[in-house]
């Protein structure tokens, strides 16, 4: 008996949300890397279009065969997943303006669930993306490493030195990693680049989130809330809002934390089923 469907059936609004955020920054990093290729001087017309055809038909091939077929593999050795974070990332890292360094892991580090190592994939695949859609590093240095209990991620560029673990670049990126009952930690030095540190637990803790009714929210929370329902960054709601940018952080906050939810997409499902 087929039970997938009654499995689709019990996925929550919030899963549903990271489920497509990860297939949308799978499909902008093969756009990404095709555009990579057909802008590169490096690269003829006749081999840029023989290799941008190579990477649309790979990725074809993987979305045809299984989007999500590494969440499916039990265990699997932090030098493999990373290995296929480079395969991700090759054809951007071969022909794009910026430069990925790879700091190999430790061969004989426990070896990561399957989802955890499909979730830090794409942790790093979002955070390269947004630092291609920056413009504004050159250099990007990613690092994993596995202390036996949790999954260890460093990436570190030369950019602007401007981010902000909360501010809307780093934002998809904190909430994947919330997601996974893990911890983010961006320091910056301004025209020296940013550092961001990802630990990720091997074994999350399951617990049940605390609900809040509306009537415990202040007006003020009820009108960012409403607005963060709607999709939109902190920028967006300050300017609407008529309050500072640092405001809307606060109420974010102090929303994440009544409501027991630990990502925007998870709060946004929250006033959705109010």
């Amino acid at each position: 008996m087929d039970t997938q469907p009654g499995r689709e059936a019990r996925i929550t609004p919030a899963e549903h949300a990271r489920l497509l955020a990860d297939q949308a920054d799978r499909h902008t990093l093969t756009l990404e890397s095709v555009l990579a290729v057909l802008r590169s001087p490096r690269v003829g017309d006749a081999a840029a279009r023989a290799e941008a055809v190579e990477i649309a038909s790979a990725a074809l091939v993987d979305l045809r065969t299984s989007t999500d077929r590494q969440r499916e593999v039990l265990l699997e050795p932090v030098a493999g997943a990373f290995s296929r974070l480079r395969a991700d990332l090759r054809p951007l890292v071969r022909f794009g303006d910026l430069d990925v360094q790879f700091v190999e892991p430790p061969a004989n580090g426990r070896a990561l669930p399957g989802d955890v190592a499909h979730a830090a994939r794409a942790v790093v695949r979002t955070a390269v993306l947004t630092l291609v859609d920056e413009g504004r590093a050159n250099r990007v240095r990613i690092q994993w490493d596995c202390d036996g209990r949790n999954l260890l991620m460093q990436l570190r560029d030369d950019g602007a030195g401007t981010h902000d673990v909360q501010d809307d670049a780093m934002r998809p990126i904190a909430e994947r990693v919330a997601a996974l009952a893990g911890q983010m930690r961006v320091d910056s030095t301004p025209g020296w680049g940013s550092v961001i540190d990802v630990t990720v637990p091997l074994d999350p803790p399951v617990a049940s989130a605390p609900t809040t009714e509306d009537s415990d929210l202040t007006p003020r929370e009820l009108d960012v809330l409403r607005l963060v329902a709607t999709g939109i960054g902190n920028r967006e709601i300050a300017d609407g809002l008529g309050i500072t940018v640092n405001t809307v952080k606060y109420h974010v906050a102090n929303l994440l934390r009544k409501h027991g939810a630990r990502t925007r997409a998870e709060l946004a499902a929250h006033a959705h089923a109010g």
